[in-house]
């Protein structure tokens, strides 16, 4: 099999691999379509130590939606061709490799399968390019359930990366009524606001004003504040900590959902006085897949829409470079060697 290989700083070759060896209780799936996470772009970019485990010379990737060509003699839970999502953490059997399953890789082996603990059914309804998105939306839908939505409430996010649309989705999807996602690309927002969301381009929009203009008023104990019951950090810049503080009226909370190493001082007194939450949402859980699954076929978002650009997968290092780029990419999906959307392998 083919199978694209880590090698360090901007360098990713393509290899060829033994198939893995079929045991009588594992299950065979051959990947269909994979997506570029953010930290695999942070690891081809700048190395080995800045995201998931991914090590050099081994094989990496984790966002994907898979089909599944072979069982083991003991396997009756599933069947050939069943198209199926592989839950990272528990796919490979090894909890270390949950951000390098072998989603560049064109099989990977599911040792001991289960149904909906290593692998999930996939309907019919959700494309295989909506599919591919299934993970990081899990994290997004994650970190939207830690900020407790409630029907009626408001919710602004920072960071229009997948993650942050798929928090934003979840937050309507859960009743939030008014939901805002801010960053700096234009590019990425005028995809945001095409799935229905208010946008401020914090390159060149006021955010004060354009939140107030659209959330409407409330109180802090800094004085009038928009009017927004919850914070999300899906971007990892310092000011986000910052402007909750300053701006968050009184009982909002912040969830921090973007990876930062920074340590911070933290006002407690104005945290109490103002009953505010700091919440962190790290990963996800299995109940997330299947939110994210009925999300995706309500039909009532557009998932593929944050796919801008596909690449084969002997293009992968352009594909990663590609991704890195947010003033014209969002989400870079890899189309795997021998697709075929026909429902047998090709």
């Amino acid at each position: 099999m083919k199978a694209a290989i880590y090698k360090g700083q901007h360098d990713v070759e393509i290899r060829e691999l033994p198939l893995p060896e079929l045991k009588d209780n594992d299950v065979l799936i051959q990947n269909l379509y994979s997506s570029i996470c953010g930290t695999d772009v942070a690891v081809y970019r700048y190395g080995a130590a800045t995201g998931h485990r991914i090590f050099e010379n081994g094989e990496f990737g984790h966002e994907t939606v898979s089909r599944i060509v072979a069982k083991g003699e003991n396997v009756t839970d599933f069947e050939i061709g069943e198209r199926v999502y592989p839950y990272p953490l528990f796919a490979t059997g090894d909890t270390r490799r949950a951000g390098t399953i072998g989603g560049f890789s064109e099989y990977i082996l599911v040792p001991d399968a289960k149904r909906n603990h290593s692998l999930y059914s996939v309907d019919e309804r959700i494309s295989d390019r909506a599919a591919c998105l299934i993970e990081p939306f899990t994290v997004g839908c994650r970190a939207a359930k830690r900020g407790q939505p409630a029907p009626g409430e408001t919710a602004v996010i920072f960071g229009c990366g997948t993650i942050g649309i798929a928090a934003a989705i979840a937050m309507r999807y859960f009743g939030m009524e008014k939901v805002m996602l801010c960053d700096l690309s234009a590019f990425r927002l005028s995809i945001a606001k095409k799935l229905g969301f208010a946008v401020c381009c914090l390159s060149s929009d006021d955010f004060d004003s354009t939140a107030g203009q659209y959330f409407g008023e409330a109180h802090s104990l800094n004085g009038p504040v928009p009017d927004i019951d919850c914070f999300l950090d899906a971007a990892g810049s310092e000011q986000i900590l910052d402007r909750f503080m300053q701006s968050g009226k009184i009982g909002s909370r912040l969830v921090n959902v973007a990876v930062n190493k920074n340590h911070r001082d933290l006002d407690m007194l104005h945290l109490t006085y103002s009953s505010k939450s700091i919440i962190g949402s790290g990963g996800y859980l299995p109940e997330d897949v299947g939110d994210v699954m009925d999300i995706m076929k309500s039909g009532r978002w557009d998932i593929e829409s944050l796919i801008t650009h596909e690449f084969p997968l002997d293009r992968i290092g352009e594909a990663l470079e590609t991704a890195s780029d947010s003033d014209h990419a969002l989400n870079v999906v890899i189309r795997m060697p021998g697709y075929s959307s026909s429902g047998t392998p090709a």
